[in-house]
């Protein structure tokens, strides 16, 4: 059909006919519409007197309405025995009752739903509901279509939970016996399989194998195997009611023998109870009977019996730690190879092995390998177990990778649940399956993400503190890593139609200031956060941004970062144009009373949010009044005396200049609430002691960050200066060396092997020397001003005892310069100058290489 358009249509002749048609074409589509309207007789007929009250008003909809209004009567029950118990029971339950008779499914279904909520209601006693609904059950169990039984035997199975024991044996199991024989119908042997799994746990053993044991073995013999799969299915809740000894006689032959029946259903319900009761056999029936069927649907499963292949996978990891006890390590190997040949299972053909030779799969067999390496992903956390987490690098790695590498979602989504399990048993080696977790954050289904995303600031955890053995090099090494890829998903996310999930990732990313440096946060997510809350359309994922944001504000620990943000968020959201980011300020503002101190508040916040009380649209004045007591209780006096004039001058001008009804009408209550509010003092009070011990809480980590971040430029500074004191130091230290080395060549030409030694004496003097150089150059601690002369003392006699045999004039010399040095720390200085210090040793050093210079001249003649 050729669109409308009004704005451009053309009434020329060679075009009116095509409109035409498009008209007659619309009122064809609009025919069906007009017909499915109700006649005035059928009007006539669905209409109720209204003065009639509710229960008469059921009773004539069950007698002479249609089936719709009956149906609506029966969902209606409930509402009718909490107002009036008495009479729904006496004259609308009776008519409830002749209707079921001849209903059809919908209102069957209804009625099954409405019972089971008049008994969780507890609207009547136990023992009123089992005389007046037990029996309109137990009539509707065996109903002739499937749906409608099982709805009418999930509300008895129910029932039997609540009713005594005597009513239990009295309604239901002595009816049981007639019930379950081969003379009655498939439906009703079926029913009485579910029965009696129910009824098992509510009598004691001796009852149990009197009266239930008998009909259970026949059940199990049964000609149908829909029954036998039925009653194999019940075996595991009659062996928990009739305890370990009877199970041993009584119910674990059955299941051998169901075991190998010739139907794989089941088969496949013996396995599956056989893998449930493990806990109730003891080592000898696990190592001689329950491990050899084991065995035997391994080896069937991809021979002959493939129908338990999704089945097998499912319960390998309950399996193999039921059996741990009991295997040998040949047997130990062969169900790790087993667990491993399942976590491929079809993806030979696509990695391109045998193409020629692999006949294509059917789409069933697709499904199914894609559910066996599933339930693989879904027990790895169990096979780690089984293997230990120590051989975890050698034994499951290479599965652990193909798991998450692999081409279908359903796999990798289980792999994503189940990650944080996996992290927790790998503790210390955690690390080793970083790169899997960058894998999973970057996937492209964000069904992966989603699951990832529950238990995500756990596993950052665990990646960043997971246990002493891991290095910190390690954990350094994968924080690169980790931050593009927690952006990557954000961003995936954000662009999106799935909002939900980015809100729970916006969530989850509040626990990154403990993993990571507030300077990554800073320039990686904060200022993501302001975007997204500034730019994004969807209110729940903006309230998760502002939060989020308040939390990194939190843990800044740069004072010029939170000024800054403070300012973005004053600027750019409390005074923004829109009045929706305007809106979004107060939320902030809610953020940070919770996250924040009151002082921090009141310091930054207090007084933008007072100016939006002149605010131009009306929502924005509506909810900063909703806010205002929470504004209200950050305030202590005497202390913010000054701001609570200015919030009472804000309320007295909204009640004074306020034109809209819908906010005056809230200034107004709010004014109300005010007025009750006390305002919290400076010093503790007993009403409000635990609020103000956790504000005080607050306020202190507060300050401590500002004391954290001024040691670390204390620290900086102190680390610049001493990388400027060490440069010197290895300066003189290299001048030093030169000197040395030509002193011991002028020495060794003119001094014989005896006078080696002494030259050996003079080099260890002469470090003495370099060391109270650089211990000159040093900072002294001002409690070390009193013994100032020492050092100076000692450095002379190593001076004068490195020179012996030298002229007096240079020893004098060093000696002045000494006295000078000292002099002039003692003038107020508590560090000896550098650039004297390095005058005084080059010149001393000048001295003592022309002294040595003679003194070896004199040696040689």
């Amino acid at each position: 059909m050729r669109p409308l358009i009004f704005s451009k249509m053309d009434f020329s002749h060679s075009n009116l006919f095509g409109y035409i048609e498009d008209l007659q074409e619309l009122t064809i589509i609009e025919r069906p519409v007009r017909r499915s309207l109700k006649t005035p007789e059928e009007i006539e007929r669905l209409t109720v007197d209204e003065e009639l009250s509710d229960i008469e008003r059921a009773v004539y909809l069950l007698s002479s309405g249609q089936d719709i209004q009956g149906t609506s009567v029966v969902a209606n029950l409930p509402v009718l025995m909490r107002q009036n118990p008495a009479e729904t029971l006496r004259r609308v339950l009776p008519k409830i009752r002749e209707v079921l008779h001849v209903a059809g499914v919908e209102m069957q279904l209804t009625a099954a739903v409405s019972f089971l909520t008049v008994l969780q209601e507890e609207s009547v006693s136990i023992h009123t509901y089992s005389h007046s609904f037990l029996h309109i059950i137990l009539q509707n169990v065996e109903h002739r279509d499937a749906g409608v039984s099982n709805a009418w035997l999930e509300t008895l199975l129910a029932v039997i939970e609540a009713l005594p024991k005597e009513t239990v044996r009295h309604e239901i199991l002595n009816p049981l016996v007639s019930k379950a024989q081969l003379s009655q119908t498939l439906q009703s042997r079926l029913v009485s399989c579910k029965i009696m799994g129910k009824v098992a746990n509510k009598f004691e053993a001796h009852i149990i194998k009197r009266e239930v044991l008998p009909l259970v073995k026949s059940l199990c013999q049964d000609v149908e195997y829909e029954v036998r799969t039925c009653m194999c299915r019940q075996l595991e809740h009659v062996a928990r009611g009739i305890g370990t000894e009877l199970t041993k006689t009584v119910v674990l032959p059955e299941l051998v023998e169901l075991a190998r029946d010739e139907g794989s259903s089941v088969r496949l319900a013996a396995f599956e109870t056989l893998v449930n009761l493990l806990d109730m056999f003891d080592a000898d029936d696990r190592s001689q009977t329950v491990l050899p069927l084991v065995k035997s649907f391994c080896e069937k499963s991809f021979k002959a019996d493939e129908s338990i292949l999704v089945s097998l996978s499912f319960h390998l990891g309950k399996l193999c730690n039921g059996l741990y006890g009991i295997f040998t390590p040949e047997q130990h190997l062969r169900f790790l190879e087993f667990y491993k040949k399942l976590s491929t299972l079809g993806l030979q053909q696509e990695n391109g092995h045998n193409d020629n030779q692999l006949h294509l799969q059917t789409l069933e067999q697709e499904k199914k390998y894609i559910s066996v390496r599933k339930n693989c992903a879904y027990n790895f956390p169990a096979m780690i177990v089984f293997v230990d987490p120590k051989n975890f690098n050698l034994e499951l790695y290479s599965i652990f990778f193909c798991l998450c590498h692999d081409p279908e979602v359903p796999v990798r989504y289980t792999m994503a649940i189940s990650f944080f399990e996996v992290a927790k048993l790998l503790n210390s080696d955690v690390y080793t399956i970083h790169k899997e977790l960058v894998t999973l954050l970057q996937d492209e289904s964000l069904e992966v993400l989603d699951a990832l995303v529950g238990h995500l600031p756990e596993i950052l955890e665990l990646m960043t503190n997971g246990g002493e053995n891991s290095g910190s090099e390690s954990k350094l090494l994968s924080i690169p890593d980790l931050i593009p890829a927690l952006t990557t998903a954000e961003q995936r996310a954000a662009t999106s139609l799935k909002w939900r999930t980015h809100e729970k990732l916006l969530q989850k990313y509040a626990c990154l200031p403990h993993i990571i440096s507030s300077d990554q946060i800073y320039y990686r997510f904060l200022h993501r956060m302001l975007t997204i809350i500034l730019t994004n359309n969807v209110l729940p994922v903006q309230k998760a941004a502002a939060r989020t944001l308040c939390v990194y504000l939190r843990y800044n620990r740069k004072q010029e970062q939170r000024h800054e943000v403070i300012q973005k968020l004053i600027e750019q959201l409390g005074q923004g144009k829109s009045y929706w980011n305007r809106l979004r300020f107060l939320d902030t503002c809610e953020f940070i009373m919770e996250l924040f101190s009151k002082s921090f508040f009141c310091k930054y916040f207090f007084l933008p949010v007072l100016e939006l009380t002149h605010d131009p649209v009306a929502n924005v004045r509506m909810k900063l009044c909703c806010l205002l007591p929470k504004v209200k209780s950050t305030l202590k006096i005497p202390t913010d005396k000054h701001l609570l004039q200015q919030l009472e001058l804000c309320i007295r001008k909204l009640l004074c200049q306020e034109k809209d009804k819908d906010v005056l009408t809230i200034v107004k209550r709010t004014v109300l609430e005010l007025d009750r509010m006390e305002i919290s003092v400076d010093s503790f009070q007993k009403r409000f002691y635990e609020n103000d011990l956790l504000d005080q809480e607050k306020e202190r980590q507060e300050h401590l960050l500002l004391e954290m971040e001024q040691l670390e430029k204390e620290k900086q500074k102190n680390e610049g200066r001493s990388t400027n004191i060490n440069d010197k130091m290895l300066e003189k230290k290299r001048r030093d060396s030169k000197t040395s080395s030509a002193l011991a060549k002028s020495i060794n030409l003119s001094v014989s092997g005896s006078s080696s030694g002494t030259s050996a004496g003079k080099e260890e003097k002469k470090s003495k020397l370099v060391r109270s150089q650089s211990f000159s150059t040093q900072v002294l601690h001002p409690k070390y001003s009193n013994i100032d002369k020492c050092p100076n003392k000692s450095s002379a006699t190593a001076y004068t005892s490195s020179v012996s045999g030298m002229g007096k004039s240079c020893m004098l010399s060093f000696s002045d310069d000494s006295f000078r040095t000292h002099s002039s720390g003692n003038s107020g200085n508590a560090a000896f100058p550098s650039g004297s210090s390095r005058n005084l040793f080059n010149s001393a050093d000048q001295k003592n290489n022309g002294n040595k210079e003679s003194q070896s001249r004199k040696m040689s003649m």
